[in-house]
């Protein structure tokens, strides 16, 4: 490979894409409009969501409890031994949910309603949830709070206590026997909009790119002018890195507006580092501008390649865990969703923006995306060599 050449190639894709109004519209439309579009989309319901147990009391009591929780199939208890398994739990992803269930539950519900100055002796029953996994987090909460409400534990004034914990003030004059304390993690506002606009980088650096580089490819193939830049000496590398690199470096800046316009509009800026959710987005654009590739080796027309593109859309929203939380999903289309990289470049950048996390935290998501990327790379210069 010459990077003489390869520049050539590289300044011609920039100028004929700065010479596209339609294109440069695209551009920049496509990622503010998704950005002001899905950032108030929240649409999820609670089934079998893992929510761990930690039981300091083994009574009669919190064991009805659990087991009342578990039939109605919205929660799958998970029996956590110490505190440091819990919060290790929460803080890598794989619970969302946990309920600390205190010694003493079962002489406090037994007390009945204690006086007005004895709060400080009651039970104190823990409900702690993620909230960086708003949407999820916020029907959680309206469902355990309602099952509570339907156990044997509310005459003895759980139920109200609940009420009290989410109103912030007193729901009764009379003070149940046991105390409930509501804890959201990363995110304690459960505010949605965090939650959607980290997801819109996903579903905006799959498609949009997806989109731009299969109908520019379509539309050169049919005016002569790829075949013609295949017979130059250029390599089938240097001629998909000179169509992959300028749009690459487009998508970047267009990551960067909106990063800028969630910041200054809605007042979310990432949690995590700026530069490392740039790099992790600009190298998972090398994904998706493969796959345009693909797309664009198997379409005889523009219209076709815009077709294909739509229909990879569909499993992109619906799968990747961008707008449904891939934990409800029945476990064939699980299966599915890890195949999709949207979906591991959606929670490595929700790990960033909305937990802080860094490289050693996302080690595994990142290595998926790695290895995606070689193999979509692959097959993509594969599919420009067939046709020299």
């Amino acid at each position: 490979m010459k990077f003489a050449r390869l520049w050539v190639l590289i300044r011609r894709e920039a100028l004929a894409t700065l010479r596209d109004p339609f294109t440069v519209s695209i551009l920049i439309a496509v990622p503010l409009v998704a950005l002001f579009l899905f950032s108030s989309i929240l649409s999820t319901s609670v089934h079998d969501l893992p929510m761990g147990v930690l039981d300091f009391d083994r009574s009669p009591t919190s064991r009805r409890l659990v087991a009342q929780l578990e039939a109605t199939r919205s929660f799958l208890p998970i029996a956590l031994a110490t505190r440091q398994q819990l919060d290790q739990a929460l803080s890598d992803g794989r619970l969302s949910l946990a309920l600390v269930l205190p010694d003493g539950l079962d002489r406090g519900v037994g007390k009945g309603r204690p006086p007005p100055g004895d709060a400080a002796r009651r039970p104190q029953v823990q409900v702690i949830y993620d909230g960086a996994e708003t949407v999820l987090a916020g029907n959680a909460e309206a469902f355990l709070g309602a099952t509570l409400a339907a156990t044997a534990l509310q005459d003895a004034g759980v139920a109200a206590a609940i009420g009290q914990a989410s109103a912030g003030g007193a729901t009764s004059m009379q003070r149940p026997p046991v105390r409930v304390l509501v804890h959201a993690l990363f995110n304690p506002t459960l505010d949605g909009q965090p939650f959607m606009i980290a997801g819109t980088f996903g579903f905006v650096l799959s498609f949009a790119t997806t989109l731009i580089i299969a109908v520019s490819v379509v539309n050169e193939r049919f005016s002569g002018t790829f075949e013609q830049l295949q017979v130059t000496p250029a390599t089938t590398l240097e001629i998909v890195l000179g169509k992959v690199l300028p749009l690459s470096a487009v998508f970047s800046l267009d990551v960067v507006l909106m990063m800028l316009a969630a910041g200054f509009v809605w007042g979310v800026w990432p949690a995590g580092s700026v530069i490392f959710f740039l790099l992790v987005s600009t190298f998972y654009q090398v994904i998706s501008l493969s796959l345009g590739l693909l797309v664009s080796a198997t379409s005889a027309t523009a219209q076709e390649a815009v077709a294909k593109t739509v229909l990879l859309a569909t499993p992109l929203i619906q799968l990747s865990g961008f707008a449904l939380p891939i934990q409800n999903m029945a476990w064939p289309f699980r299966w599915i969703a890890e195949l999709i990289p949207a979906t591991h470049y959606i929670r490595v950048s929700r790990g960033i923006y909305l937990r802080g996390e860094g490289p050693l935290d996302l080690i595994g998501e990142l290595s998926v995306i790695l290895l995606m990327g070689l193999v979509l790379g692959g097959l993509a210069l594969r599919a420009v060599g067939r046709r020299e």
